[in-house]
């Protein structure tokens, strides 16, 4: 049992006892067949010194055992997990929800006034419901869009894995696969990130993943309105699976009136057409990046302008393009008596397949020429050997040969 320098150790009836563990889901794992190990009044709460009972599991394969490190009333009193310390609505740290619910934090930093303060508030808090946070003005504020934009849908469990094996740095370690540790190049100690501290992080200054965080939001793309004012539709992507019309005309319907909505179970997408131009703006600045449907963030895009697919009038010239530097220009049209070389007053052609002079014809120019009669064959040329080739042989060639 710890006993601290600062408690009475006479107060024991301040001292905390539970049963379970106050955790988020990344902390509790994917395993719902864990198993805890519980020690009543193992360490002091790390934010106001008091011993409590400290609880040590280990939230799955491959993973670093971790235990609770602040007392319950601690972590109802912001609403934090017992062992991350981030918020347990939107898993954020303290200063980013503070931040963006604009909450003063009212905890004395001194040990004695703290001390007090615990005690009466842990005295309150058993009058009420110990499922809900007991500041009150978490219970006010509603959440706001910076807190919908950066809020995670799904546990981190990368969050869990083991500490990179310092062995392993310095080319120490023999374990090989069977050490518990991982094998990483360590991240850079200057990075602000490599140094985090729990009491920093519970009263919300100078937390580094804080601060990270508030520039990602500052630095987040908008979603600005095309040009097009007769576009009102909007692309809704990233849909789950079960999700009805119904349910998603349900989300859309207050931000005006919907004149069409086409959903598209097998692409996971949906459109949404509305019938004002001011009702579907509106949905875009309130949807996007925030929208969460089933755990999972709706995509929000606005939809493909129609435009002129061609011209209105028949007599109207398309417009003419700039020619493109560095390509050669446009190719000559064709001849007229090679558009049309075949022209449908011909009769068919026999059925000759092998005649090499009836090919020749076919292939050659348009029919068209003749007045749509084909021309006559002609006859096939003489073929002499190189020895009766008559320039050769000379003209007395032709006077001493035999008559015939």
């Amino acid at each position: 049992m710890a006993v601290s320098k600062s408690t009475n150790t006479y107060n024991r009836q301040n001292w905390e006892d539970s049963d379970f563990p106050i955790l988020c889901q990344t902390c509790l794992g994917d395993n719902p067949y864990i198993r805890m190990t519980k020690e009543k009044y193992g360490k002091e709460c790390k934010i106001c010194c008091r011993p409590f009972t400290v609880f040590r599991w280990c939230p799955g394969a491959r993973m670093r055992f971790k235990k609770s490190e602040i007392c319950q009333t601690c972590s109802k009193l912001k609403n934090v997990c017992q062992t991350c310390l981030l918020d347990l609505e939107y898993g954020l740290p303290i200063q980013v929800r503070d931040a963006a619910l604009k909450i003063q934090d009212d905890l004395p930093r001194n040990e004695v006034n703290k001390e007090y303060y615990i005690q009466n508030l842990d005295s309150q808090m058993s009058k009420f419901d110990s499922t809900q946070p007991s500041n009150a003005a978490l219970k006010s504020k509603g959440a706001s869009d910076l807190l919908v934009r950066l809020a995670r849908t799904a546990p981190y469990y990368k969050r869990n894995r083991p500490h990179v094996c310092s062995f392993w740095v310095k080319g120490e370690c023999r374990r090989g696969e069977e050490c518990p540790y991982r094998h990483e190049k360590p991240t850079d100690p200057d990075d602000p990130l490599a140094d985090q501290n729990i009491r920093d992080r519970y009263y919300g200054v100078n937390d580094p993943v804080a601060e990270k965080l508030m520039r990602r939001a500052a630095a987040m793309p908008a979603l600005p309105p095309p040009e097009d004012r007769t576009v009102t539709t909007l692309y809704i992507g990233n849909l789950p699976e079960n999700i009805t019309e119904e349910e998603l005309r349900g989300q859309f319907y207050q931000y005006g009136e919907i004149r069409s909505l086409t959903l598209v179970p097998r692409a996971q997408c949906a459109f949404v057409q509305y019938t004002t131009r001011s009702a579907s703006e509106h949905a875009a600045e309130k949807t996007f990046n925030r929208l969460v449907i089933g755990g999972k963030r709706l995509t929000i895009k606005w939809g493909k302008s129609q435009g002129r697919q061609g011209p209105n009038d028949k007599n109207e010239a398309l417009p003419a393009l700039e020619p493109v530097p560095g390509l050669p220009g446009t190719l000559p049209p064709p001849p007229p008596a090679f558009l049309h070389p075949f022209p449908p007053q011909m009769p068919p052609p026999p059925n000759r397949p092998n005649d090499f002079f009836n090919l020749h014809h076919y292939a050659g120019p348009a029919w068209g020429a003749w007045g749509g009669v084909a021309p006559p064959v002609p006859p096939p040329p003489a073929l002499h050997y190189p020895s009766q080739d008559p320039a050769r042989l000379g003209a007395h060639a032709h006077a001493s040969a035999p008559q015939t």
